[in-house]
């Protein structure tokens, strides 16, 4: 494997706590962002020179990572752990960075094939505890686990999301694959797991919206079929809330995504 020596790149993983973060991405308007905290502690890292953070994928105002990827360059090669530990330390409380590698110069941690996992964590407590508030979303009404379930089944697969994706995305191919779409509960938290190779902007949470309509019984199971078929985003339910949600691992492959991943 061959590493640029000129300009060293490196992968890092990262977990955040997204309450006070306006998103991953850097705003002109937004004063805290995942990708401006990080480019400020590089800058210092690297001798007071400009760096730029790409990632993974963005999540939104008020979104978690468990496990979130990066990649950047240096001016000079150093040494992962003590990178890792030097950027770590400089970080805010509520970002950590788990661990750092170098990579090759063409290494990219958008555009190199990988699959995504999120999760969606939803309080069905009468009461909302004030413990779990930015850590979770809260519905307090009935929701069936079975009709959840069947529900998650028929998002499985290839499909076009057109109809959960939200008004502002500039992506034209709304096709995506999801290997798993799930739903269990531990004590009174129903929590969603989807696996895919892209998600369009905020998909996730417009199919958990749509989900809790379904399990509360507002609407059938076969929703979601009529969404898919007809790519009609006012079918779909209201866009749940950003607490609940955790960009939970991100798993790399072989390769560079190429059209053929999306046709």
């Amino acid at each position: 494997m061959c590493y640029n020596q000129l300009m060293p790149r490196y992968k890092a993983t990262i977990a955040y706590d997204g309450t006070d973060f306006a998103g991953f991405q850097r705003q002109e308007n937004a004063p805290r962002t995942v990708q401006g905290v990080l480019e400020d502690v590089l800058y210092r890292l690297n001798s007071n020179m400009p760096v730029s953070v790409q990632g993974a994928g963005r999540t939104d105002a008020g979104v978690h990572a468990l496990e979130q990827v990066v990649h950047f360059d240096m001016l000079e090669a150093r040494e992962p752990e003590k990178l890792r530990f030097a950027l770590d330390t400089q970080s805010p409380d509520d970002l950590a960075i788990l661990a750092v590698e170098p990579v090759t110069d063409d290494w990219h941690a958008r555009y190199n094939k990988h699959t995504k996992t999120y999760e969606y964590r939803l309080n069905n407590s009468p009461i909302r505890s004030p413990f779990t508030v930015h850590t979770e979303a809260w519905f307090r009404y009935p929701l069936d686990l079975q009709l959840l379930t069947s529900a998650c089944e028929l998002l499985v697969g290839k499909h076009d999301f057109a109809g959960f994706m939200a008004s502002g995305s500039q992506v034209e191919n709304t096709i995506r694959t999801l290997s798993e779409a799930r739903v269990h509960t531990e004590n009174e938290t129903f929590i969603f797991t989807f696996t895919g190779n892209g998600f369009l902007y905020k998909q996730v949470r417009n199919m958990v919206g749509t989900l809790i309509k379904i399990g509360n019984g507002k609407w059938p199971v076969t929703r979601i079929s009529e969404i898919l078929e007809t790519k009609n985003r006012t079918l779909a339910g209201p866009t749940a809330a950003p607490e609940g949600l955790y960009l939970k691992a991100i798993h790399y492959e072989e390769g560079k995504f190429t059209p053929d991943d999306y046709a």
